[in-house]
């Protein structure tokens, strides 16, 4: 067994054995980021290099953070939303695995923050966030370990929003790779990833049949599109909302319907929040639910649901089964709000499938690599994946997966580089 990480904060060591079974489950599903171990292991890129790391404490997650420490980076770990911790998970990262974590499932705000700054307290040269969190609090409240950091890496979209916000009003004080903006991150974790877990979420929670629900989608994103997908697969009828014309017409074209948001509220069984913006199911919104209205937000942040205007309009609440809170409206009209709104797929289910995050992960500890390698020519903006990563880490999977593909020969390089051959 490895030594015990000292700092920590989690629910009970006792449950390290469980998860150490769970987290060995997921790393057979992440052959990519298994490899990259072995490497990182031989080659030790992070030597030396202290790394604080804001993030859903998963099974997935732990194997990145074995995968950044077996590269020699010093890491500390914290959660990126009060209800996504697997405390089994956080237990057996700081008992087997050597870990510092500051994670347990259902803490308060102040809990939440305290953990945040517990894990700032590393002096971190590097860091990496769900959320732009861990960067919020240093460009805020512990502005003087700023010049501390290297640079950072972003998982989420909603984190990239802030970040690009940041960015532009001149104040991001290190460069950040957008991990989100890798296509072997969007294009798989967003879309299969999210449409899974948040499907396989509102089932567990409710145990209701999608067939035959009108289910509305919020935002047709690349988790929008997951979502959608998933919920038509299982027989629902999908609504899209949008504020996008060109997504709008996309979800149009693919096959939903769509209309606005104070339209769906009339038709919809099922609400789904994916946009990573507040209030799209908001205050007026709510006065059109029909009776047993389900609301649902896989976007990262609880606010995409107006929640104080729910609770203002409800007579009373009562959660009724586990993740499932029953608000009444004085006219006798329920509605049902999952995971009190927050991240659905990981409050209510277990997240992304390991195989899935295996491609996200992969590419948090090559940008983790580029960051070191390349700190000395970065500016302090945000900065996509390089192509060449995410190039690598799919010919990986592919490989993994055992599917060959063609490669261009000399002549078909040539003619797709020159102006001259035509018919």
């Amino acid at each position: 067994m490895a030594t015990r990480a000292e700092r920590h904060d989690v629910r009970d060591l006792a449950l390290a054995p469980g998860g150490v079974l769970r987290v060995e489950w997921a790393e057979r599903e992440m052959p990519v980021l298994r490899a990259i171990r072995e490497r990182f292991a031989r080659e030790r890129p992070l030597q030396g290099y202290r790394l604080t790391a804001c993030l859903h404490v998963t099974t997935e997650t732990a194997n990145l953070l074995r995968t950044l420490k077996a590269g020699g980076a010093d890491v500390v770990c914290c959660a990126s939303n009060p209800l996504s911790t697997q405390d089994d998970v956080a237990a057996a990262l700081v008992a087997e695995y050597g870990v510092p974590v500051f994670a347990i499932r259902g803490e308060d705000a102040d809990t939440y923050y305290a953990h945040i700054d517990a894990a700032i307290d590393h002096r971190p040269q590097l860091t990496m966030d769900d959320g732009a969190d861990v960067i919020g609090v240093l460009h805020s409240r512990r502005r003087e370990q700023l010049g501390d950091v290297l640079g950072a890496t972003e998982e989420t979209t909603t984190g990239v929003i802030r970040l690009r916000a940041l960015e532009a009003d001149g104040k991001l004080g290190f460069p950040v790779i957008a991990v989100n903006e890798a296509q072997t991150k969007h294009l798989f974790d967003n879309r299969y990833g999210t449409g899974q877990s948040t499907i396989d979420a509102v089932i567990r929670s409710t145990n209701l049949l999608l067939a035959g629900r009108r289910v509305v989608v919020g935002g047709y994103g690349w988790c929008g599109r997951g979502v959608a997908m998933r919920a038509r697969g299982m027989g629902s009828h999908v609504i899209v909302t949008e504020v996008d014309p060109l997504r709008a017409l996309e979800a149009v074209m693919d096959g939903y319907e769509v209309m606005p948001m104070a339209e769906a509220a009339v038709a919809g069984d099922i609400f789904i929040t994916a946009t990573g913006d507040k209030n799209v199911v908001a205050r007026d919104h709510l006065a059109l639910l029909k009776d047993g209205a389900v609301l649902a937000n896989a976007g990262h942040f609880n606010v995409e649901i107006e929640l104080p205007a729910l609770r203002a309009a409800a007579v009373s609440e009562r959660e009724v089964r586990p993740n499932v809170a029953e608000f009444v409206f004085a006219d006798g009209r329920r509605v049902y709000l999952l995971a009190e709104g927050r991240l659905v797929n990981l409050a209510a289910a277990e997240g992304h499938p390991a195989a899935v995050m295996d491609m996200s992960f992969a590419n948090q500890a090559l940008a983790a690599e580029y960051v070191v390698a390349n700190a000395g020519e970065l500016e302090r903006r945000v900065y996509d994946v390089p192509d060449e990563i995410d190039r690598e880490i799919a010919r990986l999977k592919l490989e993994t997966m055992g599917v060959a593909i063609d490669t261009l020969t000399e002549e078909q390089e040539r003619y797709l580089s020159s102006w001259d051959e035509g018919t």
